[in-house]
């Protein structure tokens, strides 16, 4: 038994490539449980109050601006921004895995087309939120997440525009663009949760989310995973083992922040918020 189990330690081996490998696929696992923690998160406070109809009720413990019981223009933007959250939480990063991309063609493309019509609808539905209705905490601080919004439909254009075309591979990077920005808003509360736990507590940071720290992590929550993507895409294409171990370590370090936050954004946001609701409504 020892041996069999000593033979199969010398049989692994750690290179660049596979490391890189486990790093993409502990990522999609980690984002994974973090997107459906997320959409949890959106069915509890907005969505179950809605269908309960007692939405005064959930205004007394939700964070967010512009949850109210009124029937107007601003609410209805409001609900059409959060609630299909909960689909693209659910359904988004199926997109990124191959093999459902191979086995199941027909679906990769109508749950791509969902996405992009989601993704599309809740970045203009944002900024209208953001900038029409004024529901912002500053406007140094709604900086970030409104160069997000402007983002997100010129990927999409290009991811879309690639499919028709059939060129797949520009169609691959421009979607996985396009997925990193749809979640922006969902990498910047990582960050920022994370950013808590690691400075236990606020470092740069104001109530109104317009501190250097602030600021510097809403533009990092979509730039900064963009930029280890194309990393990714150019390591893949390197054959020095020096630099595939460097182009590893960045994804590594991309999967331990992504870790690092869901847990922080679980433990301190996510749970204690779905707890809350939950003990109003019920």
């Amino acid at each position: 038994m020892i041996s069999l189990t000593v033979n199969k330690l010398r049989g692994l081996s750690f290179t660049a490539d596979s490391t890189l490998s486990g790093a993409i696929k502990t990522w999609v696992i980690v984002a994974l449980a973090g997107q459906w923690a997320f959409a949890m998160y959106i069915l509890s406070l907005y969505a179950l109050p809605l269908i309960l109809g007692a939405v005064d009720k959930a205004e007394k413990v939700s964070p967010t601006q512009g949850l109210n019981s009124n029937i107007d223009l601003n609410s209805a933007m409001f609900f059409a921004h959060v609630l299909p959250a909960i689909l693209m939480a659910m359904s988004g990063l199926f997109q990124l895995i191959p093999n459902v991309r191979t086995r199941y063609p027909k679906f990769h493309r109508y749950n791509g087309r969902m996405f992009f019509s989601l993704g599309l609808a809740g970045a203009f539905t944002g900024l209208y939120l953001t900038w029409i209705t004024g529901h912002r905490l500053s406007d140094i601080g709604s900086l970030g997440v409104t160069v997000n919004g402007i983002l997100i439909p010129i990927a999409i254009y290009f991811a879309w525009q690639a499919a028709v075309k059939k060129r797949f591979a520009q169609h691959q990077r421009f979607a996985v663009h396009s997925f990193l920005l749809v979640n922006g808003v969902w990498t910047f509360r990582l960050y920022l949760m994370g950013w808590y736990i690691v400075n236990q507590g606020m470092n740069g940071n104001t109530r109104t989310l317009d501190g250097p720290a602030d600021i510097a992590l809403s533009f990092a929550s979509f730039l900064l995973p963009m930029a280890i993507y194309e990393v990714i895409l150019w390591g893949k294409k390197q054959r020095k083992d020096s630099i595939k171990w460097v182009i590893s370590a960045v994804a590594c370090f991309g999967v331990l922040i992504t870790i690092v936050g869901v847990l922080a954004a679980g433990m301190m946001m996510w749970l204690p918020r779905i707890s809350d609701i939950l003990s109003v409504l019920f």
